[in-house]
Parts: C-alpha cells; sequence; structure tokens
C-alpha cells in the first residue's frame, strides 16, 4: 500500500476560489475586504510569509495594508499602532507577524487586537469561543487540517485521534476541533512516556510538535491518515516535517508533505476568516 498525498496546494486553491466569490459578494454591498498587516524587524523568513500572503490576498481581491516597521520600534508603538488599526471601521482583519524582536513580548500585542478582527484566531476571545462550540474565527493551521482531513475522506465519529503538541496556535484549537466533530481525542506533549504506543492506536495522527521526523514510520497504524503541520530545516538543508515521510507513506491511508500540504491551507484559511470578517460588516452573515 502506498499512501495517498494530500496536495494541500490544491485544496487550498479551491478555498481561495470560494474567498475571491465571497469577497466579490461583500463588494458589491460596498465593503471592501481589508487585510492590515504588520511586520517588526528585518526577519527573511517572516518578510516571505508576508509576501505570500500579501500575494494570496491580492489573487482574491482582498486589500492590504502594509505596515513595515524597523527592529528598533518599541512595543509602545507597537501597541499604538494595533489601536490605530483596531479603531479603523475599514480594516477587517489584523495579522501580526511573529516572531516579533526581541524586547517586544508577543502576547500583549496579541492580546491589544480587536479579537473581531483578530483573523489569526490566537487571541484568548477566539480560543474560548472555540472552546464552547461557538467560534468566531479558528485558528488558521488547525483549520486547514479539518480541510485536509475531510478532502481525504475521513470519518472523524468515533476514531481515535492523536494530536502531538499543545501549543495554542495548534495543538490545543486542532484538538478541540476534533473533540468537536466526535472523535476521541489524545493530546501528547514532551512529558508524554510512550509516544510511539500512542502513534501506533491512532487512527489520526496531527503532529505538531517542531522536531524534525519525530514520528518514525514503522509507528503509523496501516490505513492511519496522518496530518503533519511540522517545517523543520535538517543540517544538511533539506526542509522535512514532523513525521518519516517515506517510511510512513507504506503505512498511512492517506498523508501530507512538507512543503506543499498544511502550509498553503494556513494562508488560505487566513484569508478566509478575513472574507467572513468582510461579510460580516457587509451584514451578509451574523
Amino acid at each position: 500500500m502506498s499512501a495517498t498525498i494530500l496536495d494541500g496546494k490544491a485544496v487550498a486553491a479551491q478555498l481561495l476560489r470560494d474567498v475571491g466569490t465571497r469577497v466579490q459578494a461583500a463588494k458589491a454591498r460596498g465593503v471592501e475586504a481589508t487585510l492590515a498587516v504588520i511586520l517588526v524587524g528585518d526577519d527573511p523568513a517572516s518578510a516571505v510569509y508576508v509576501r505570500n500572503k500579501e500575494r494570496r490576498a491580492a489573487e482574491v481581491g482582498i486589500a492590504t495594508r502594509d505596515h513595515r516597521l524597523p527592529a528598533s520600534t518599541t512595543a509602545a508603538s507597537l501597541h499604538a499602532l494595533v489601536r490605530e488599526l483596531d479603531d479603523d471601521r475599514g480594516v477587517d482583519g489584523i495579522l501580526v507577524q511573529l516572531p516579533l524582536p526581541a524586547g517586544i513580548p508577543s502576547e500583549p500585542v496579541l492580546l491589544a487586537v480587536d479579537p473581531a478582527k483578530d483573523v489569526d484566531g490566537f487571541h484568548p476571545d477566539n480560543l474560548g469561543r472555540l472552546m464552547i462550540g461557538k467560534p468566531r474565527f479558528v485558528a488558521c493551521t488547525p483549520a486547514g487540517c479539518m480541510r485536509l482531513l475531510a478532502h481525504a475522506g475521513a470519518t472523524l465519529a468515533g476514531a481515535r485521534a492523536l494530536v502531538i503538541g499543545r501549543s495554542t496556535i495548534v495543538g490545543r484549537p486542532m484538538a478541540q476541533l476534533l473533540l468537536q466533530a466526535d472523535a476521541t481525542v489524545v493530546q501528547a506533549h514532551s512529558r508524554t512516556r510512550d509516544l510511539r504506543a500512542e502513534v501506533e492506536r491512532a487512527d489520526i495522527v496531527v503532529a505538531a510538535v517542531g522536531r524534525a521526523e519525530l514520528v518514525r514510520g514503522e509507528w503509523i497504524k496501516p490505513g492511519a491518515i496522518v496530518i503533519d503541520v511540522g517545517t523543520n530545516r535538517t543540517a544538511e538543508g533539506r526542509l522535512v516535517g514532523d513525521v518519516d515521510f517515506a517510511g510512513a507513506l507504506s503505512r498511512a491511508a492517506a498523508i501530507t508533505p512538507v512543503p506543499g500540504g498544511v502550509g498553503p491551507m494556513t494562508i488560505a484559511c487566513l484569508l478566509d476568516n478575513v472574507a467572513l470578517a468582510a461579510e460580516r460588516r457587509a451584514g451578509l452573515v451574523a
């Protein structure tokens, strides 16, 4: 058996076509979907991520307001900019690109973003709404993972799902989404005593821990679906996930590649959230 490779680029392209249609519907009501992007400092990877997000936004008709700030920016001035964007009725979403430079703690900045414009889904208000099953915005990477599972034809109700990682950006919201889909969810982390045993029992594996090829291919239960969120650079310069892709390929029913799996979905789901915010401003949805 060789696993089906889940093409995140193709699934993301389908979602973005839908986003473009919704953006145009909002525009017909006088609302131009707008994303404000804040990039502080000159981190090369962050600059690439922002450029990719802005390019995709332009392709679907979402306007972007680019705020490039020097690394010397103070926390106070960054907070002032966030407050200004919070108050700007023409802005639907605010994206603060992480990581921030040393000396600017990220948590207070993210807390300063209006939850109604938190299209990343990071604000505690949005995380809490997800917890009670009434989300405003769902964190983009977990939302993308759920769409990939649907694309794979996964039956989640009653399935044993393992989430490796417990960050508030991926691991915890991912577990909540799976739980709300009626999966039986196990959340593993750095203190899990026997990770191999947990993987071997799982029908669904979502790896989001940030350790190159931590999950060995021979651990994968035959027929399991594997979603690899990890993006790691090896000593040789290869880009790999948290799962041993080559080893898992012969055991899994379906698996995401790295790159080209979850990454494109994260951007698409960010823009999906921006479109949703614009629809709310236009009165198209509650």
